[in-house]
């Protein structure tokens, strides 16, 4: 058997740290896992999967397989006890096969040394100098994941800033396209576009302070990260504003998922200030839109909120079709000349 050259590690790392998408970055890793062990393993049958939580006492995971994994493997009981020992504690576990190969489960942890991840390794050829490569290139990981992290988010809610947006929304946006050129399920999936404004949040500052100020936005990001799911993205756009990107099934969706959460504020006690209410406007993303003019769209949907009333929820395209506003004049691209 032979170990892993130092040009395959360090053509593993390159490859790593030129990754800035953290989602991209742990397929990679696993992609790069499995380059490892193959000249040692080439032979026999071997697999890399990344487990997610759905629900780690359920033992119920997503996965992703990297390789030749076989399916009684990946559902036996075995496996998935296994699975959860390594979320809950964090720590290497190793699972004997009914063949000769090993299964060795790596916890994937983020900066704050919490498990996210499990990736599985199957090789029938596993010693302890693989296996301390990996667990280096894993702590190389979680390290370049938090720059990552820390770069994209706002330091003091915790949500995603504003200079990630573009990188995004643009993923958005180019999915959308690819799905418009073909005929599958994701081509029914629709995207959202919403901004929120604090209602009188000058108000807030001056009465209260800036410290008392900040806590509220804390507060907000709070009920915005509990109210809303894991795959929406939710950004600090600047100041009292925020920002979210949604997808949904229909236009009704959007509304519901919209006005449950502004009802929530609404009703939500912030510690030093009575009461908070927000403004949302919202509008659809299309495959063919620029981002410049989806998030004018939906702010100029937001502007009405906050000039009828305020603590309201209105839509763009609502809005234009019963003639409340004038509709913004774009150059959108035609999906036939794309």
């Amino acid at each position: 058997m032979n170990p892993p050259s130092i040009q395959t590690v360090l053509t593993n790392l390159i490859s790593l740290t030129n990754e800035r998408d953290v989602y991209q970055l742990e397929l990679l890793l696993a992609q790069s896992l499995y380059d490892l062990i193959q000249p040692m393993n080439s032979s026999s049958e071997k697999s890399v999967v990344v487990y997610r939580p759905v629900n780690v006492k359920k033992h119920l995971f997503n996965s992703v397989v990297i390789g030749k994994a076989k399916q009684e493997t990946l559902l036996s009981d075995a496996l998935k006890t296994a699975l959860a020992e390594c979320f809950e504690e964090g720590e290497f576990v190793s699972l004997k096969n009914d063949t000769d190969s090993e299964l060795s489960l790596y916890p994937l942890k983020n900066t704050a040394n919490r498990t996210m991840a499990v990736i599985a390794i199957e090789a029938t050829n596993n010693d302890a100098q693989l296996h301390e490569t990996i667990t280096m290139l894993l702590q190389i990981h979680q390290n370049f994941a938090g720059l990552i992290n820390d770069n994209e988010h706002d330091t003091l809610t915790g949500l995603l800033n504003r200079k990630s947006l573009d990188a995004k929304l643009n993923k958005v946006i180019e999915q959308k396209r690819k799905s418009a050129k073909r005929v599958d399920d994701q081509a029914n999936a629709k995207h959202f576009l919403a901004l929120f404004d604090l209602d009188h949040f000058k108000k807030v500052n001056d009465e209260y302070g800036h410290l008392i100020g900040d806590d509220v936005l804390k507060s907000l990001s709070g009920l915005m990260k509990s109210s809303f799911r894991e795959k929406d993205m939710l950004f600090r756009y600047g100041g009292e504003e925020f920002l979210g990107v949604f997808e949904c099934t229909n236009k009704k969706d959007i509304m519901h998922l919209l006005e449950r959460f502004r009802n929530t504020v609404s009703k939500h006690a912030f510690n030093e200030v009575d009461s908070v209410t927000i403004s949302i406007g919202y509008t659809e993303i299309h495959a063919y839109d620029e981002l410049e003019d989806i998030v004018n769209r939906a702010d100029q949907a937001l502007y009405f909120a906050k000039g009828h009333g305020r603590n309201c929820l209105y839509c763009y395209e609502k809005l234009v079709q019963a003639s409340k506003i004038e509709a913004i004049q774009a150059d959108v691209l035609e999906a036939s000349s794309a």
